[in-house]
């Protein structure tokens, strides 16, 4: 038997809050968690639409059941299978996406990444490619992942200011994955800030406005 592959076209659906225009000084690109939609993930940051900023969600290419064979419906960046392929199909999805927004906004617009679990994997895989013009980047309770080359990656994340934000109940947030994060992302050369809040794995408003006011482009 022999593998073989083929790149074919896809409909790639995502959702935004704000209305690209001059008055944009933000622009957010906001990745989904395993099992999420974008539709309903997008709503985590409303407190975002204030006329000056414009949040973009991206939804994952994979969808299935959650539960059997109906009913609710969730989306996925990758399996194991076929790895290397999705995640050069998650790059060129999202260098498009954002080459979209950005015709559509003024050129000094500030540009932060957010990826939220398994949307965390996700967006820094696709920043450690070096071609994303990203002014900051928050992973909410994300595993960084052990896989991105070291050579690109450290030029990639040179000078990038990193928020890693977690619940304290966060039962996929164990001390081990913690300190092995950080072991990773040092190695990497990243200074991260870090943010907690009392809940679990999920978006906490409070803590979202507090990361934008404080994590400022070096």
């Amino acid at each position: 038997m022999n593998e073989h592959s083929l790149t074919v076209p896809r409909t790639a659906r995502y959702y935004t809050l704000g209305t690209p225009s001059a008055s944009i000084k933000d622009l957010w690109i906001v990745c989904h968690g395993y099992g999420q939609l974008a539709r309903y993930f997008l709503r985590h940051f409303s407190a975002l639409d204030n006329g000056q900023t414009l949040v973009v969600a991206p939804e994952a290419l994979s969808r299935f059941y959650l539960e059997r064979f109906s009913g609710r419906i969730g989306a996925t960046w990758m399996t194991k299978e076929d790895r290397l392929s999705e995640i050069e199909d998650q790059a060129s999805y999202l260098n498009l996406l954002l080459r979209e927004q950005l015709q559509q906004l003024p050129q000094d617009v500030r540009i932060t990444v957010l990826g939220f679990s398994q949307g965390g994997a996700t967006v820094s895989r696709w920043l450690a490619t070096q071609n994303v013009p990203v002014h900051r980047l928050i992973l909410w309770a994300a595993s960084f992942p052990e896989d991105i080359d070291f050579s690109s990656g450290k030029a990639a994340f040179a000078n990038l200011p990193v928020a890693v934000v977690y619940g304290m109940q966060d039962e996929f947030i164990t001390p081990e994955a913690l300190a092995n994060k950080q072991q990773l992302m040092h190695q990497l050369g990243i200074n991260s800030q870090v943010y907690t809040f009392e809940g679990g794995h999920s978006i906490d408003a409070a803590t979202l406005a507090l990361v934008n006011e404080q994590l400022h482009v070096m």
